[in-house]
């Protein structure tokens, strides 16, 4: 098993850390550049190119069934979903094949909307349940692929 994480605007790498960690599973942290990550066997850092979706397409050229990504990027999610790999937003909720859809079709028409000059806010500010429901669906997450 393996935890992937779009690390380069992550506000959970530490969540992350603390919970595979207590169930023994490698964790790598792909950004574009150098990241601090904690001295451990389990953690790893890949350094990718600053190139446009460089840590995306690293991902997705590693992520399989046996792995667990964390990212915020839904075009990122669906690539990972297509590989079988369980997809998991910072905010804790789960990208699934039955939801990328909507996902897709509403960032089509956010994107439309300010190509267009409409001024629209930005995602709601990251809490502490967002956080809480982070560490719940990658402790599920991470049983699941145990079994």
């Amino acid at each position: 098993m393996m935890i992937w994480v779009d690390a380069d605007a992550c506000p959970v790498k530490d969540e992350v850390y603390r919970v595979a960690l207590r169930h023994g599973v490698a964790v790598t942290i792909v950004s574009n550049s150098p990241i601090r990550v904690p001295s451990h066997p389990l953690i790893a850092r890949k350094v990718v190119s600053d190139g446009f979706d460089a840590a995306d397409d690293w991902i997705a050229e590693h992520a399989d069934a046996r792995s667990i990504v964390i990212t915020a990027d839904i075009l990122l999610a669906d690539r990972c979903l297509k590989q079988g790999a369980a997809v998991i937003a910072p905010n804790g909720k789960p990208f699934t094949t039955s939801s990328i859809g909507g996902a897709i079709a509403t960032r089509a028409i956010m994107a439309d909307l300010r190509a267009g000059g409409d001024v629209i806010g930005g995602p709601p500010p990251f809490t502490k349940a967002d956080r809480s429901r982070f560490l719940q669906a990658l402790d599920e997450a991470l049983v699941r692929l145990k079994r």
